[in-house]
């Protein structure tokens, strides 16, 4: 009997020195087989393309290898390349096609492309954008992912390169994947069982024109490559194996790890924007565009990813896979989520494929999927956002309204009450697990700055304080920024202790900005995308400084999870009581809201706040099943008895009445 040997591991021609043979169709990008390197790229309209390989950082290409036509199958162009060093290779692509922006094409074969695919591009230097092959030979151990229940995480938002760039910071490796790792014994002493990290993907650091800086960065260049600047290891290209230990440490601490993920624009801009991968490769199909063939800009950016487009689709579905699969993250947030419901017209979907695809997709069946639901164009999704009894939605109603109540506005106590249960006007059908509440995030004021600043103060972003959020609900507590009045400051300590503990004590996940435990200040600025230097950075020394706000932020976090009647529930467990017992003021007048949360069981907690000026005697109601209350935090109470370590609490001296001092906030739990 004949053996047949496998076929496509022989060349069966020559191409520019190189031995070659018609390649794979899929999967797209750069895949390493015997004997050989598989390049795959899609475009429909294109007339020509050509594969450009480099020696690693020569500025020359060392050949340029024509698509055969034969080499063609649909719109994929495929090749096997044989004999490459793929570790000291780079490589894009030339396309040629039309170049009639009129009809949306705009093909310039003198671009060497980004491989949209590439899972690592150079990331630095004048040849960041050109591509990498990465070696899958990552040794996972024993990683299984945490797999928390949704309702169970503690969110903790942070910035890769801010979190640990501070010469504060004391790791070996400060703004990087590996600094991130030496933080996570601070991590878990916080309690937080869950990071989201701003974007990691591939971007332009310098692409901002006010202040030449991009911190932030939502603005992808490799959706499949983790950003090499960010990597302790990235000039020796290993950001890949970098990004997974993280990963893998981060999982064996009990913490999950969610990507912010940007899928409704690119780096690429508008007409006078670069031209860097989608751009030159298929212009009509990536991008949504006009009858013109301008780009629809639903994102504030310049562009619009056209994401209901199949290929399209299938580009973003491919990309989550890769995260979930080979990098083993647990979930995805998704920056201006409303964008993905939208059709190649900027149009609204009823029923939008790309947001169901995600939904009902196999691979990421476990992984957690939230939305920011709106999008720079006005839509605003937030309660009705297609979610498919998969998404969650970053909750910006429970964010006004906390900021409101605490604050001090008049006529919120009713929507506060209705938040602190999970939002059931907007998710009854959904549970709790479907809004994630928050009161600051990357995008606006520090909780700190939300009690120190009336307005915000960016003029250091170059845009004249034009840019950035001017609806803050934000009150200074007496003074503008700085100050040493001891009254004000005391309000501010307090006003940052209440929204805490009312975030904390509602249903629905948790979100916290990272730093916000540690007094972290931008001195004013709500917009601070455009800042690489202190601040934005962690500063570390905080953590002496605020040691009270830590302590208080922990002890908060870890009540919330020995206490899973805060954590989930029918609104029925919930009973509303007022200065009186069982008589909540539901008035427009009202500053005064307490909540029982009873679970039934053992598990009862109760929730005083009082966003006046004034104390108020609350009459409380009986401790149900013969228990006591016991007292864990009042806001009110100085240091370190404004919470105690739950399990810890002392029994309150009077159990029929509580006074909730001027803008404070009492929890108390039975036992």
């Amino acid at each position: 009997m004949t053996i047949l040997e496998p076929i496509d591991a022989y060349p069966t021609q020559r191409i520019s020195g190189f031995p070659v043979r018609a390649g794979r169709s899929l999967p797209f990008g750069a895949t390493v087989v015997p004997g050989g390197v598989n390049f795959s790229v899609y475009s429909n309209h294109a007339t020509a393309v050509t594969l450009v390989l480099y020696r690693e950082g020569e500025p020359e290409p060392m050949a340029e290898l024509p698509f055969p036509e034969s080499f063609r199958v649909g719109s994929v162009h495929a090749m096997t390349v044989f004999g490459l060093d793929v570790e000291g290779l780079e490589y894009g692509y030339r396309v040629d096609g039309p170049n009639l922006p009129w009809e949306g094409h705009r093909f310039d074969p003198s671009v060497v492309l980004s491989d949209p695919y590439a899972r690592m591009l150079t990331g630095h230097g004048p040849y960041r954008n050109r591509s990498r092959v990465a070696l899958d030979d990552f040794d996972w151990e024993d990683d299984r992912p945490p797999r928390l229940a949704h309702e169970d995480l503690v969110i903790y938002e942070l910035h890769v390169r801010g979190f640990t760039r501070h010469p504060s910071s004391g790791v070996a490796a400060p703004g990087t994947y590996a600094g991130l790792v030496e933080k996570i014994p601070y991590l878990k002493e916080l309690g937080v069982n869950c990071v989201e990290l701003m974007p990691v993907f591939e971007f332009d650091e310098t692409d901002n024109v006010f202040t030449g800086v991009n911190y932030w960065g939502y603005s992808p260049i490799g959706f499949f490559a983790p950003k090499a600047s960010y990597a302790a290891t990235g000039r020796s290209h290993m950001q890949v194996d970098e990004f997974k230990h993280l990963v893998k440490e981060m999982h064996r601490a009990g913490i999950e790890v969610l990507l912010d993920v940007v899928f409704n624009h690119t780096a690429e801009g508008d007409e006078r924007g670069p031209t860097i991968s989608f751009k030159g490769l298929d212009n009509a199909t990536y991008y949504m565009l006009t009858p013109e063939g301008y780009y629809y800009n639903f994102s504030g950016t310049g562009n619009t990813l056209n994401c209901n487009h199949p290929v399209v689709r299938g580009f973003v579905l491919d990309c989550l896979r890769y995260w979930a699969a080979e990098c083993h993250v647990d979930g995805f947030r998704f920056d201006l989520a409303a964008v993905l419901g939208r059709g190649p017209g900027g149009e609204l979907l009823h029923n939008p494929p790309l947001l169901e695809s995600l939904a009902y997709d196999p691979v990421l069946r476990d992984r957690k999927l939230i939305a920011e639901a709106w999008d720079a164009a006005g839509l605003y999704q937030v309660g009705s956002f297609p979610h498919y009894s998969r998404w969650s939605e970053w909750n910006g109603r429970y964010r006004d309204t906390v900021r409101r109540f605490v604050k001090g506005d008049l006529g919120v106590t009713g929507e506060l009450a209705t938040r602190m249960v999970g939002s059931p006007d907007m998710y009854s059908r959904r549970g709790t697990a479907a809004t994630v509440n928050f009161v600051t995030s990357h995008d606006g004021f520090t909780l700190r700055d939300l009690v120190s600043y009336d307005h915000k103060h960016n003029e250091a972003n170059g845009e004249g304080n034009r840019d950035g959020d001017d609806g803050n609900h934000s009150w200074n507590c007496g003074a503008e920024g700085d100050t040493d009045d001891p009254a004000v400051l005391a309000t501010r300590a307090r006003q940052q202790r209440n929204a805490l503990l009312l975030l904390l004590a509602s249903r629905g996940v948790p979100m916290l900005l990272a730093g916000d435990e540690l007094g972290r200040t931008q001195r004013g600025n709500n917009n601070a995308y455009c800042h690489d230097n202190p601040l934005t950075w962690l500063d570390w020394g905080l953590l002496e400084e605020n040691a009270d706000l830590f302590r208080f932020t922990r002890r908060a976090v870890a009540f919330r999870r020995a206490h899973p009647v805060l954590r989930g529930g029918s609104p029925a467990s919930v009973h509303w009581h007022g200065v009186r017992a069982w008589q909540p003021d539901w008035s427009a007048h009202s500053r005064v809201l307490a909540a029982m949360f009873d679970g039934g069981g053992g598990d009862c907690v109760y929730v005083a706040a009082n966003a006046h000026w004034e104390p108020h005697a609350l009459e409380l109601p009986e401790a149900p099943r013969g228990q006591r209350w016991h007292l864990f935090a009042d806001t009110g109470a100085a240091p370190p008895v404004d919470a105690f370590e739950p399990g810890e609490e002392p029994p309150l001296a009077n159990q029929a009445q509580l006074v909730a001092g001027p803008r404070s906030v009492v929890i108390l739990v039975t036992r």
